[in-house]
């Protein structure tokens, strides 16, 4: 598979042992992420991520394959490189994620205990370095060169 020059190849496992228990994890993120495409609240991205780690690390060729199926490539869009989020994505994903502070920071707050301020300030900050990071965000500058593998 080609890969950008700054992108370490990882290594596979020397262990028999360790590269099937990786496969096998890959097949069940595999597995996850298939069902969290239709089951609202189950992430489908996260274990797609972790499925490509676990055959990076095993299995090359299933790596490939899951890169290149055509029901998961939408969800690793950003592994092409200079692959930006849309405007509608980020602010979905900023509104949705100042949502959840606010519910979480009104829950410390009917607590009212010591650690209501220090955690209401703790997410507020994380808020605003996670609004920062998905504002700035300008794709995947050392992730995998993609477009070699899409036929499309």
């Amino acid at each position: 598979m080609n890969r950008i020059a700054t992108t370490p190849t990882p290594q596979l496992s020397q262990s028999s042992l360790k590269r099937w228990t990786l496969a096998v994890a890959g097949v069940c993120c595999v597995g996850l992420g298939g069902v969290g495409a239709f089951v609202p609240g189950l992430p489908t991205t996260v274990f797609l991520l972790a499925a490509c780690w676990c055959f990076a690390r095993s299995c090359p060729w299933m790596e490939n394959v899951l890169i290149r199926n055509r029901f998961f490539r939408p969800f690793l869009a950003y592994l092409e490189p200079g692959a930006e989020m849309p405007r509608r994505a980020k602010g979905i994903a900023i509104s949705a994620m100042w949502l959840a502070i606010s519910a979480s920071a009104v829950m410390f707050a009917m607590r009212g205990d010591a650690i209501a301020t220090p955690a209401i300030v703790t997410l507020v900050v994380a808020g605003a370095a996670g609004t920062w990071a998905i504002i700035r965000w300008r794709g995947a500058t050392g992730a995998r060169e993609c477009a070699a593998t899409n036929p499309e």
